[in-house]
């Protein structure tokens, strides 16, 4: 004979940390939905979320070694090859050894790589605006620091 099913009870503390309640859920589904609303932002220009990060470094500081620009997004050599490959046959960057210290490949914006500087951010503030709808700006700011401090609590 089969036991009767038994609804399970989790300790009140638990409660908070359960899929779909759990915070840790709910980032993760806000990180799926602005994501895929960027990619879907940025598909008409052949631009992917990635894309859009190294262009930001770039703009900022235009001429990073590679290194650096991958120590900037946290990522690895090989997944940052690939994507810079794709972003120069795009003609989206240029690679130019240094002419100090030849071990060295620095990235550089070509001309189409900085006029998107003037298309895109429009973009990506029109998505920020309609996440944030009905948030005043303090909150904002307060979203954002609680973010980096849990980020920073983590790492």
């Amino acid at each position: 004979m089969t036991e009767p099913f038994v609804h399970c009870q989790f300790p009140q503390q638990w409660q908070e940390v359960l899929a779909p309640q759990g915070i840790g859920y709910r980032i993760k589904l806000l990180s799926q939905l602005l994501s895929r609303k960027f990619t879907e932002r940025l598909e008409p220009y052949g631009l992917t979320p990635f894309h859009w990060v190294v262009l930001c470094c770039l703009w900022q500081e235009d001429g990073l070694p590679t290194s650096m620009l991958g120590e900037r997004l946290q990522q690895v050599g090989g997944t940052l090859t690939g994507v810079l490959d794709r972003m120069e046959q795009r003609n989206l960057i240029q690679r130019q050894r240094d002419p100090d210290d030849r071990r060295i490949w620095r990235i550089w914006l070509t001309e189409e790589g900085r006029q998107l500087k003037y298309q895109l951010p429009p973009i990506v503030l029109e998505l920020k605006e309609q996440t944030f709808k009905g948030f005043s700006t303090t909150e904002q700011q307060q979203f954002s620091d609680w973010l980096d401090r849990a980020i920073s609590n983590i790492t």
